[in-house]
């Protein structure tokens, strides 16, 4: 297992550019509006402010700039202006002679505008005008002028617009920071921000890269200070975790607060931790004294010292909280909250095929629904009952009422400051109803939780889609690690065991970047067939060495990439089978891993060529799910394979010697014969090969100027 590899704002001043472009024009600077004490934050809901101006919206305003100006009036050259800063001149030419003379021109005074960020940076070069003249003596009113083909600079002009925020109810600037639910080891409250080596998409700032530098950055509005003193106890208190479920910092690795004084347009670092293994989250809690701070315009912000080639270095925060009269004892964080959202409410799975569930007869709702909540209170607490509700839209399909005895693991009171465990039966319950139509359905299922003190409400509850498609999953789409065998040949075999016998069209993948780009190395999807021991048997289908798959990390974060079998096959599969790869490198793939939910017993792994088996010694769930025929496989354009090989060879097995024969031309064709590991064994133009030499075994036979399918051939 590894780790996954993937502003000053003042009132004053233009505070936030937002471009997807190299270029500013048509790119949206953002003024940030100013929020007041105090400022709180518990990262249950989002609170990363929204860039989503439009040109026409009211109150936007536009500035057009010219990238060439006249240094000394400050005003654009013409459209058609352009210079360059090679030296251009007269040539005058004697004919008489056969002698000439060059004039340098003289240099022109250009300011240039750099135009790939903004505020847009003028310098003045001593340009010159992008032309030659040659002149001839005696040979009036003849002058060539000889254009520069391609001059420096061409005058340009962007057009940028400007939005004032006004949203409130955002409290940070920037969103490189990943807000989630799921990296924290046992978080107070639902939701945390998480700082890697990955930026706002989910793909490493230098994938491969041995650099450590600052990364992630998480900055907050301007907030009003001004009229404060160091007497009204101003403090600036926070929860912080190194690694959690994700990659330990090394030492040299560290989170850094800082704060911004306005008058001075200046940083200053205040508090600072260096990497470590997970611990219990930690309050941190830092008296705001310096007079320098206390204006309208100052700003707080977190940020991350360590590799930028992927998720890696974690460190996770949580209730952040900036307010006056608070004092050196202050450290409680008197909250009540779910810690975790649940993630399923079906036995086993997170998704299932829609076709499968409704057939089936049993009761498929999970025994045992795992919820977690913590008391922050320094006291012990009354519990109150909890309820699931699933539904549709308004439609209501079920509720059930998660006892408060149960949810205080059968104490009388929720114990102070302590996280508690339990699980749930609603095997007997309410079921997703089967008689829905459609070739998919999808479910809101809402948790709620409460205590009887006052709290912060939006971490009593929850929210997840309970989806059904075409897919079985373990995973809840979140992954925190990277896994997979090493070694070539070695495989990585996921067990399922589905509601009824059926056909694959493919499996669904999250391949994630992780210190190494491996989207060059080769593996083959495969499927087994259960040995009756629990480990893979039979491989009902392998891709054939013509045919390899390569990890694809997908642009969205967690996203997940389809390969389907060749030429829409569709493979039969039992009850019980196995999905996954053979690979044909040495390194790594790195799947997706969910460290929320343990499915380790269902991920095997062979190193010496599937031999033997082992199961993984990561707890979590393999990022990897079998895709079924369904009803979805007309809108999918599944369809019946139609066998296009244009060659053969016989006999078949062979001993001595192979014969080609085509509908087509095969002289002087080239033919390559492969061995079972992919590796090349023979390339020739005959027509018949003498395998007498040949081991005993499985070789691939491929004509690429005939078909494009390889023909597999046994020698016996």
């Amino acid at each position: 297992m590894g780790p996954i590899t993937r502003n000053v704002n003042l009132p004053e001043k233009p505070s936030v550019l937002k471009s997807g472009n190299a270029n500013i024009d048509s790119t949206f600077v953002y003024v940030s509006d100013t929020l007041n004490l105090p400022f709180y934050d518990d990262f249950s809901t989002n609170k990363f402010q929204a860039y989503a101006a439009q040109f026409n919206d009211p109150g936007v305003t536009s500035q057009l700039y010219y990238q060439l100006l006249d240094p000394i009036t400050m005003l654009p050259y013409g459209s058609l202006a352009s210079f360059t800063n090679g030296a251009t001149f007269k040539r005058t030419y004697d004919s008489t002679t056969d002698t000439f003379i060059d004039s340098v021109f003289a240099t022109i005074g250009v300011k240039v505008g750099d135009f790939s960020s903004y505020p847009i940076n003028y310098q003045t070069e001593d340009l010159y005008p992008p032309y030659y003249i040659y002149d001839t003596v005696g040979v009036p009113d003849v002058r060539d002028t000889i254009w520069v083909t391609n001059p420096t600079y061409l005058q340009d002009s962007a057009r940028v617009f400007f939005s004032t925020l006004s949203d409130q109810n955002a409290h940070w600037l920037d969103n490189k920071a990943y807000l989630n639910e799921r990296f924290a080891f046992n978080p107070r409250s639902l939701g945390v921000v998480t700082f890697d080596g990955l930026d706002e998409f989910g793909y490493p700032y230098q994938i491969g890269s041995a650099i450590t530098n600052y990364a992630d950055r998480l900055t907050s509005k301007p907030l009003n200070l001004g009229g404060l003193s160091a007497t009204d106890s101003v403090y600036l208190s926070f929860l912080v975790q190194p690694e959690g479920l994700g990659d330990i910092p090394e030492t040299g690795d560290s989170l850094v607060l800082e704060l911004y004084a306005k008058d001075l347009d200046q940083w200053f670092r205040l508090w600072s931790i260096n990497g470590d293994t997970t611990y219990a989250f930690k309050p941190v809690h830092i008296p705001v004294k310096d007079a320098k701070y206390f204006k309208k315009g100052f700003q707080f912000r977190f940020k991350n010292y360590g590799s930028l080639a992927g998720s890696l270095d974690h460190f996770h925060i949580d209730y952040v909280h900036l307010r006056t009269q608070s004092f050196l004892a202050d450290t409680l964080f008197k909250d009540f909250a779910l810690v975790y959202p649940l993630n399923t409410l079906l036995k086993t799975y997170t998704s299932v095929p829609w076709d499968h569930y409704k057939q089936t007869s049993q009761n498929k709702m999970s025994d045992a629904v795992k919820v977690m909540v913590h008391n922050g209170s320094p006291n012990p607490e009354n519990y109150q009952n909890g309820t699931i509700v699933f539904g549709q839209g308004a439609t209501n399909y079920g509720n059930f009422t998660l006892q408060g005895f149960n949810l205080a693991e059968q104490q009388i009171n929720y114990a102070p400051g302590t996280t508690h465990t339990s699980f749930h039966d609603l095997s007997s319950g309410a079921e997703f109803p089967k008689n829905l139509t459609g070739d998919e359905q999808s479910f809101e299922v809402n948790t709620s939780v409460s205590a009887q003190f006052p709290n912060d409400v939006n971490n009593d509850q929850s929210t997840f889609i309970q989806h059904f498609y075409n897919y079985y999953s373990y995973d809840d789409g979140s992954a925190e690690a990277a896994f997979g065998p090493t070694g070539i040949q070695s495989r990585l075999a996921i067990s399922y065991e589905a509601y009824e016998p059926d056909s694959l069209i493919g499996i669904a993948m999250h391949f994630v970047p992780s210190v190494t780009d491996v989207s060059n190395k080769l593996f083959l999807m495969t499927v087994w067939a259960d040995d009756g021991t629990g480990n893979p048997g039979q491989v009902l289908y392998e891709d054939d060495i013509f045919n390899t798959r390569s990890p694809i990390y997908g642009t969205n974060q967690n996203m997940f990439i389809k390969y389907y079998f060749p030429d829409t096959m569709k493979v039969a599969v039992p009850t019980k089978f196995f999905v996954g790869w053979r690979q044909l490198d040495q390194q790594r793939l790195n799947l997706g891993l969910d460290r929320n939910i343990d499915h380790s017993d269902k991920i095997k792994f062979s190193v010496d060529g599937g031999g033997s088996w082992m199961t993984s010694p990561f707890e979590g769930s393999a990022m990897l799910r079998p895709i079924f025929s369904t009803s979805l496989d007309p809108t999918l354009g599944i369809k019946t394979p139609v066998n296009s090989a244009d060659f053969s060879c016989y006999p078949n097995p062979v001993t001595e010697e192979l014969h080609f024969q085509s509908s087509s031309h095969l002289e002087n064709e080239q033919k390559y014969i492969y061995d079972a590991s992919g590796r090349l064994i023979l390339q020739t133009t005959e027509n018949i090969v003498s395998f007498v030499d040949f081991q005993t075994g499985i070789y691939f036979v491929s004509i690429p100027s005939i078909s494009p399918k390889p023909v597999k051939i046994i020698k016996q």
